[in-house]
């Protein structure tokens, strides 16, 4: 035990140190074009403008302003009242429209207080995308759960939805996956092949099971599994497995109950598809069901997938055959990107690792 924490703590150190080269990095590059990001900016003259200036001085901050949408019902500007109503319909509509296109990353909205019901109106409808939304508060204040504090060269901001793996961060997190993933597949090698040659010769089908699951930002990737089951199912409908499921093999029911089916996985992390830890990966049939019955279930896309998480060590793994036991599998995840930290990842890894990844309803 002791020789592990003292693995873990070299690790730590190891990619603590990569923090101070790669801020000096990354200030090099986003200055030369790369790593950026797209920010729309809604909000009125003042604070707007203000934001505006503060981006287009700033190219050190990897940001490139596609656009400064006016209100002008907050503007206070004269007309009709059912005028500036349908305008500010349209207004929303029109961000959430290029939310959903991919035009921008981030929306930075820019609003008085007097547009507390406006500004949760579009929060929530951003709810179901993975677009980062950061408020810049006019004294605004709001019991949003997804929220923390930050700043802008100075202007403070208040961040509803965002990502924790954008800069230096997203280096270290990165770094921490190659390494792992690479020392790992060194140690699995063998076992995997064993196990390739076992389904291989236990049941007639691929080796290998491919299912199209969401990654990050809700972009699909292909998952890799060892087959566990006599059909390779990838539809609009995919039945998740239960107690007893016909469709699964002998040795399936062996290898999905040790977790040991989810070794090709660590291939995936190499390629940049997923990481070691983060919220699990689900087919893309169960994220279309759920993002419609789970409020910020989509959220969960604003990082790469994970193999184990914060979800699976706090019991929430395997079927999930009733909506309250989804909601709590999607709380634990986005606990875990509000709160990531490398620590974090080091004590989700070891946890996994010291009490295996079965669980009671894996099947």
């Amino acid at each position: 035990m002791h020789h592990y924490q003292c693995l873990a703590s070299d690790y730590a150190v190891f990619l603590s140190g990569w923090c101070v080269i790669g801020k000096a990095i990354f200030s090099y590059l986003v200055t030369r074009g790369k790593n950026r990001r797209n920010a729309l900016i809604w909000g009125t003259s003042g604070l707007g403008e203000q934001l505006a200036c503060t981006i287009e001085q700033s190219p050190w901050l990897g940001l490139d302003l596609v656009a400064h949408l006016r209100d002008e019902e907050v503007d206070c500007l004269p007309g009709n009242v059912s005028e500036r109503a349908a305008k500010d319909v349209s207004q929303v509509e029109r961000i959430v429209c290029q939310a959903q296109r991919g035009e921008f990353d981030i929306l930075y909205i820019a609003l008085p207080t007097t547009a507390r019901s406006k500004i949760n109106g579009i929060i929530e409808r951003l709810s179901d995308s993975t677009v980062s939304v950061y408020v810049v508060p006019d004294y605004f204040t709001t019991s949003l759960s997804q929220s923390r504090c930050s700043s802008l060269e100075g202007i403070p901001l208040v961040s509803i939805y965002d990502t924790p793996f954008w800069g230096v961060d997203g280096w270290v997190k990165r770094a921490e996956d190659l390494i792992l993933a690479s020392l790992i597949l060194l140690v699995v090698a063998v076992p995997m092949l064993i196990i390739a040659t076992a389904v291989k010769f236990t049941s007639p089908g691929p080796v290998l099971f491919r299912q199209r699951r969401y990654g990050i930002y809700g972009r699909e990737i292909s998952v890799r599994k060892f087959r566990t089951m006599h059909v390779c199912e990838d539809g609009e409908e995919v039945p998740q497995a239960g107690k007893n499921d016909s469709r699964v093999t002998r040795l399936g029911a062996f290898l999905r109950r040790t977790s040991l089916d989810e070794l090709p996985q660590f291939i995936n992390v190499l390629l940049g598809h997923m990481s070691i830890v983060g919220p699990r990966p689900h087919a893309v049939a169960h994220n279309e069901l759920y993002r419609k019955k789970i409020k910020g279930y989509m959220l969960r896309h604003k990082v790469r997938p994970g193999i184990t998480g914060w979800a699976q060590i706090n019991g929430w793994r395997g079927e999930t055959d009733s909506l309250y036991k989804m909601e709590k599998r999607v709380e634990h995840d986005l606990w875990y990107i509000r709160n990531w930290s490398l620590w974090l990842d080091l004590k989700i890894v070891f946890l996994s690792l010291l009490r295996g990844f079965t669980g009671k309803a894996v099947y």
